[in-house]
């Protein structure tokens, strides 16, 4: 899960439920196989772009409490791209 680096860490970690809520909506012929859940706090407009450039599946969460800001994005992947992104804690 990539969650927005303006976020406290308990409103990130919610951002990111939802995310991986809309991925599941978004993509039903698909089950999201990943055993953990992992937060990482980033750019998330960039990111956004950045996975789309890639081709890789993901599903965009906008708050609407927040003026319908991008706030999380939930994605499987191996991690390997996301090695320099700091852990929620």
């Amino acid at each position: 899960m990539l969650v927005s680096k303006r976020l406290n860490p308990v409103y990130a970690c919610v951002q990111g439920g939802h995310a991986v809520a809309q991925y599941l909506l978004d993509n039903p012929q698909q089950q999201w196989n990943n055993e953990f859940l992992i937060y990482l706090y980033a750019d998330v407009d960039r990111w956004k772009y950045k996975l789309r450039d890639k081709h890789k599946t993901y599903s965009a969460f906008y708050e609407p409490d927040l003026g319908g800001a991008l706030t999380a994005i939930a994605v499987e992947d191996s991690g390997e791209m996301f090695k320099g992104l700091k852990l929620v804690q």
